[in-house]
């Protein structure tokens, strides 16, 4: 679906479809203040674009659940779901926000209920709710049944839901649209638009907008093994840097420990709720060791750490499919699973497990590692969704904001995970706070509608913005049309770069993958982090730089967008390295085999990094000063 035309200017542009951009998209059109304008007749210009057809955005494959205190299963409380929240993050949480998100919880399950989402119920017609690692009761005393779920499913009964409240509500979709280019004005203090490439017609448009809402999703494709789908790219995140801003706590990226082996896929937490049990080479129900308390549900980093520690004492396994290479898995056993319940509660795991593995998990044990999962960094912003700045000099010490930028989702950094998230608290993120940006977004636009008929019909206030727009469009179209011009073999070889021809980005992402897993895949040192900077710069930017379209046409080639993609990660990737290594100590999912230990006296504070360098910002403690975390 592509819009009819092109607007000279719209109220709102949202990048990205799944469920932070569509919650925000909701938040906005049904708040009291889009209904106040239009019963004065004022139609809100609204552009939502997504680089897929939204239902095949990211949001669809989350399986396991989503938190909240509802207390339908037994005696819960939002406090205790956010201090699990604040523990589980390693005290690098700021609190105002975690507040926000415990305290919402209930009440944007509800919505999303009474937005046709179709949860599990229990006997009595409640909500259904499950465990979740590190969810908790009385503050960490017990485990918990926090995580209301829809089967194994939620995230694709939630993706079709909000979806069909947009179309319903009208909403424009820009779809299989890549944004190449996020505008500010000269001194990033205000939002001008974004450049986008129609992929069906292989054009590039200027997109003029007094807001713009990033909801691109995560950065997975970073790591050669990955549970994302294959479009997690980073772009948000990139986009942001290219323009001259900050990213928040980049150095944390979660690893969910069981992808199943040497395929990256997800096997949910809900298999280890429903009774699934970790084990080693010699068959030992390991996490008893390292988690005495909560066992196979203690915090995913907790779970990921023990995982590698067992290979690297030597008790992984081998994928049965490889029998003769690397010893780098360990078993999930389920066979304790009722063969009914397990078809019932986990279809999609169940579908997966022997789909990719050809193994039957109530009778077998099924091989697993950890794979990377989840970005707790991002685009910082406020809990509004708004997006700053974190300032050095004259300005040290406060946030100024991008007016008219906002950010939601996993490419944003409300810092409510900080060090780790905890299982279910992604899609209650990207829900709640898309909702809350979107509620932010509405308060601009009736402030200064595209159609106010009482607007100057003089004010020349935007011309400086729209030609930034424009111009970074004229450099865009300049750069696609040298993609797609014959590539000079004799040129190549007088820059030294003979190969380039014969390189592609799906070649060069692979290799980026191996890259940055070897260096920071669950733990990492100052010596894995300078090995890959040094080949990110020596070989992989020059690479990225020197890639070049295999065909002229600009339609429908992926590779054009691939290239893209490649030169956002390497970029992105650099800057997870530098923050990695910035940060001295190890704290939730960064463990630093150099520094093994949380260091609050110098590290409780978040990394800002960007172009211009690196600044800490520090953490916003209110109601819990850190404490040891232990499970």
């Amino acid at each position: 679906m592509s819009p009819k035309h092109i607007e000279d200017m719209y109220d709102a542009v949202i990048v990205g479809a799944g469920a932070a951009g569509l919650s925000a998209a909701l938040g906005m059109l049904r708040s009291d203040a889009i209904r106040g304008l239009r019963d004065d007749g004022v139609e809100p210009r609204i552009l939502v674009i997504s680089k897929l057809q939204p239902l095949r955005s990211h949001t669809g494959s989350a399986e396991g659940g989503i938190a909240a205190s509802l207390g339908n299963v037994e005696a819960d409380d939002w406090q205790w779901h956010y201090f699990d929240t604040v523990k589980g993050g390693d005290w690098l949480v700021d609190q105002d926000a975690a507040k926000l998100l415990a305290e919402y919880a209930p009440q944007t399950v509800i919505n999303l209920e009474r937005d046709g989402v179709a949860f599990s119920r229990t006997d009595d017609g409640r909500i259904a709710q499950r465990r979740f690692g590190g969810h908790t009761k009385d503050f960490g005393r017990e485990p918990v049944r926090r995580a209301a779920y829809a089967a194994d499913r939620v995230g694709h009964q939630i993706l079709h839901s909000l979806w069909q409240q947009c179309v319903a509500a009208g909403v424009e979709f820009a779809e299989e649209w890549y944004v190449t280019d996020l505008v500010l004005d000269a001194d990033r203090s205000r939002v001008a638009g974004v450049v986008a490439y129609d992929t069906h017609a292989g054009a590039v448009h200027a997109i003029h907008a007094r807001n713009v809402l990033l909801a691109t999703g995560g950065a997975g494709r970073l790591f050669h093994t990955t549970s994302n789908s294959w479009d997690l790219t980073g772009d948000g995140m990139a986009l942001a840097l290219a323009a001259g801003l900050q990213l928040e706590d980049a150095e944390f990226v979660q690893f969910h420990p069981t992808g199943l082996a040497h395929t990256g896929i997800l096997l949910s937490e809900a298999a280890r709720a429903e009774g699934g049990v970790l084990r080693n080479a010699d068959g030992e129900a390991f996490m008893a060791q390292y988690a005495p308390e909560h066992r196979d549900l203690a915090a995913r980093d907790v779970v990921s750490r023990s995982i590698m520690a067992e290979i690297d004492a030597g008790r992984g396994v081998a994928d049965p499919k490889d029998p003769d290479g690397p010893k780098d898995c360990v078993w999930l056993d389920m066979t304790g699973i009722d063969r009914d319940h397990m078809e019932a509660v986990l279809p999609q795991v169940v579908e997966t497990i022997r789909k990719y593995a050809n193994i039957d998990p109530a009778k077998h044990w099924v091989p697993v590692k950890p794979t990377a999962h989840y970005t707790m960094g991002g685009i910082p912003i406020t809990t509004d969704g708004e997006v700053y700045r974190w300032m050095a000099g004259d300005d040290a010490g406060r946030r100024t904001v991008v007016e008219g930028l906002f950010a939601a989702g996993e490419c944003s950094c409300v810092s409510v995970h900080g060090a780790n998230r905890l299982g279910g608290n992604s899609l209650l993120d990207a829900c709640l706070f898309g909702n809350r940006a979107g509620l932010a977004l509405a308060a601009r636009i009736v402030e200064h509608p595209v159609d106010d008929p009482m607007a100057d019909a003089a004010d020349t206030t935007d011309d400086p913005l729209t030609a930034a727009v424009d111009a970074a469009a004229a450099a865009r179209k300049d750069e696609l049309a040298m993609l797609l011009s014959p590539a000079d073999a004799a040129d190549d070889a007088a820059n030294g770069a003979s190969d380039a021809i014969d390189d592609n980005p799906y070649r060069l992402l692979a290799d980026l993958g191996r890259v940055m897993e070897r260096a920071v895949a669950v733990r990492c040192s100052a010596d894995t982090i300078g090995t890959a900077l040094a080949a990110l710069h020596d070989e992989l930017a020059p690479r990225a730089a020197a890639l070049h379209a295999h065909s002229d046409m600009a339609a429908f080639n992926q590779e054009v967008t691939a290239i893209w993609e490649a030169r956002h990660l390497v970029s992105l990737g650099e800057t997870v390295l530098r923050a990695s290594d910035a940060r001295h100590e190890s704290r939730g999912s960064l463990k630093r085999l150099d520094y093994p230990d949380r260091d609050d006296a110098h590290f409780l504070a978040h990394s800002m990094c960007s172009g211009d360098g690196l600044l800490w910002q520090p953490v916003h403690i209110v109601d819990y000063p850190p404490q040891a975390r232990a499970y």
